[in-house]
């Protein structure tokens, strides 16, 4: 009881120094846009009237009445979708409604749900069992594959040219005189 006892320590107790940076939490790592396709979307509660162009792939949940120019990129009319337009662009998939005609420099496909009112131009296109399409479809070739194509005669023109050994049949052949 009467007994002296030792002072308390302060309750500071000095840190050893640091050399290193203090710690902070790690930033989230930047995401690049171009590991990603861009990708723009309209809503179903939007209403777009007049023309639609733009450098990166669409997603139609709302209405567009006009014109849709996407020629590099891919356009996609979502079953909310409901477009009275012309369209242009490289891959057309339809899932909800489409009035207009429709170009597309790859493939068109119209889904089991598809509902299109107008004509359709590309080299490719597919129509899924329950889709309803009412149009015409013309199926002309990409420049790709015109491209493509033309070597390929060439090619062959070349070599009859080289059997033969005479250039005028050649020419005759290439002019498509002669098959």
């Amino acid at each position: 009881m009467w007994e002296k006892k030792e002072p308390e320590k302060d309750r500071y107790e000095p840190q050893p120094i640091r050399n290193e940076a203090p710690r902070t939490a790690a930033a989230p790592a930047f995401q690049s846009t171009q590991s990603k396709p861009a990708h723009a979307n309209i809503g179903q509660s939007l209403f777009i009237k007049g023309d639609v162009s733009g450098s990166e792939d669409l997603m139609v949940e709302g209405r567009v009445e006009g014109k849709i120019d996407l020629r590099d990129h891919n356009l996609t009319i979502g079953a909310n979708g409901r477009v009275h337009a012309e369209i242009h662009a490289k891959n057309i998939t339809v899932i909800g409604e489409v009035t207009g005609n429709v170009v597309a420099d790859e493939k068109v496909d119209l889904t089991d749900s598809a509902r299109l009112v107008g004509d359709i131009r590309a080299p490719r296109i597919s129509v899924s069992d329950g889709a309803q399409f009412k149009g015409s479809v013309d199926m002309v070739q990409s420049a790709r594959e015109k491209e493509e194509k033309q070597g390929a005669q060439q090619k062959n023109v070349n070599a009859t040219a080289g059997q033969t050994g005479n250039v005028q049949v050649a020419q005759m052949a290439q002019a498509g005189k002669i098959q």
